[in-house]
């Protein structure tokens, strides 16, 4: 009988170990909206986590001095020069300036490693509720709008209030990331694991990124009845 070691065909090589991440301290992260609360509290944990963070708005001003407050040497610039200047640019502006900033700085972030942690949401005297764009989802808007840079989707389900408190030392939750290319994916699973208690954790590729997206009315509902601010734990990972 003809085995795989008779036949000369290469045996498969073992399967990669899905915590093997890669080394990412020496990258440079750029946030765009980083003037905003999510922006602002993802650019401290990065910076107090030992990266170098530039964050980006519409006016230099603006973002020079929330850089300033900031501290920890995070820099601010405008936004062509934070996409310009950085090496993985996570997109944090609101909804409602989604696509019109995207498509501004299509150039800069070409090739660029874009990490895009927008929700679409809408909010009435029920609450708060998803969004659906025609693209089918916030992340899937920008690689529309993208098409010369490497999208994933991240850091949707984080607490703005935690993130900009130094008092806490660590962030007890998961990110769920999605994109289409596994080494893009690993680095912002990586790049979640620099900041203390968190998880960096595959979840597929950016068709499922609505669903994502929208979890995070759940938890406004959540952190709402119960006076929280609440993540995701992902069990048996």
């Amino acid at each position: 009988m003809t085995t795989n070691d008779d036949s000369g065909s290469a045996p498969k090589p073992p399967a990669k170990d899905p915590w093997d991440l890669p080394d990412v301290s020496d990258l440079t992260i750029g946030v765009l909206g980083g003037t905003g609360p999510q922006g602002r509290g993802l650019a401290y944990r990065f910076a107090r986590a030992g990266q170098r963070v530039i964050i980006g708005s519409r006016a230099a001003d603006r973002a020079e001095a929330a850089a300033a407050e900031l501290g920890n040497g995070v820099r601010g610039t405008d936004n062509a020069g934070c996409a310009r200047e950085s090496d993985v640019v996570i997109v944090a502006v609101p909804w409602d300036g989604h696509a019109a900033t995207l498509e501004s700085l299509r150039a800069e972030l070409a090739g660029k490693l874009v990490v895009d942690c927008v929700n679409p949401l809408g909010f009435d005297k029920k609450g708060a509720y998803a969004l659906k764009p025609e693209e089918g989802s916030a992340a899937e808007q920008a690689a529309a709008l993208l098409p010369d840079s490497r999208v994933t989707a991240a850091f949707h389900h984080l607490s703005a209030v935690l993130l900009q408190d130094e008092t806490i030392e660590e962030i007890d939750t998961d990110v769920l990331v999605l994109g289409e290319t596994r080494a893009d994916t690993d680095i912002v699973q990586a790049l979640a694991g620099r900041i203390p208690g968190m998880r960096g954790i595959f979840a597929g590729r950016l068709r499922g990124a609505h669903q994502v997206e929208a979890l995070v009315a759940n938890l406004i509902s959540v952190n709402r009845r119960y006076k929280a601010h609440a993540g995701l734990r992902t069990t048996d990972v």
